[in-house]
């Protein structure tokens, strides 16, 4: 059994009891150390004393919504964030993943797929080098930092990258002027394939061309219903 120094934090916010219970034991079975909260002022009251390494954050509670407390955290922490949403609501998704969400699962989860999201998350967001054991990448004028998980700019403004943007900023460096389809973008981000009517995956092209700049969508094309592909040179540093 792993040492309690070992283990991987979870902080699960939400504002169902039996919830928070059921995966306070399935996940510590699971050797993960869970702490929970039922509100923003709970959540936040953990957050000063301990950083976990995932948050499991419900979008429905009382007072700040998980909306609200996904961006207040992405201004301080780029920590992996799994969003709970309701099974229709599209809507929250989307706007969990705008805000800077890394992941969503509707309240229909089994337990079972909820630690595969977990673990899978976890995995996609360790350190990224490059196939020559480099951190540092630089094309059109942009530096961006895998060990830090930040774009720098030109001018030195400095960006800090989600769990999302990290993971597809670091695909398309490691492949430059290639396609990518929808199902590749998926795998990298969520470690599964797109559904077919998903569009997370728009969303997180949307937020990186923001976060580059790219409004005329040229660094960042889009190959009409077959992906996307970074479109400059890239050299390791």
């Amino acid at each position: 059994m792993k040492h309690q120094r070992d283990k991987k934090t979870i902080l699960v916010v939400d504002d169902n009891q039996e919830l928070r219970d059921a995966l306070t034991e399935y996940l510590g079975r699971s050797e993960f150390n869970v702490l929970t909260a039922s509100d923003g002022e709970e959540m936040w009251t953990h957050l000063q004393q301990t950083e976990p390494n995932l948050i499991i954050l419900d979008i429905m509670m009382p007072g700040d919504d998980g909306l609200t407390l996904c961006g207040q955290i992405r201004k301080r922490s780029n920590v992996p964030i799994i969003m709970l949403t309701a099974v229709t609501d599209e809507v929250d998704r989307i706007a969990g993943l705008e805000i800077g969400a890394d992941d969503y699962i509707t309240k229909s989860f089994s337990p079972r797929e909820l630690l595969a999201r977990i673990k899978a998350l976890l995995r996609r967001t360790q350190i990224v080098t490059n196939e020559q054991g480099s951190h540092l990448f630089q094309f059109s004028g942009w530096t961006c930092d895998l060990l830090k998980r930040r774009l720098i700019s030109q001018k030195g403004q400095v960006i800090q990258l989600s769990g999302a943007d990290f993971n597809l900023i670091s695909l398309m460096l490691n492949k430059p002027n290639q396609l990518l389809s929808r199902d590749d973008i998926a795998r990298c981000i969520w470690g599964r394939d797109a559904d077919h009517f998903e569009r997370g995956i728009d969303v997180q092209i949307s937020r990186l061309r923001k976060h580059l700049q790219d409004d005329d969508r040229t660094l960042i094309l889009t190959v009409r219903n077959k992906g996307y592909m970074l479109a400059c040179d890239v050299s390791a540093v």
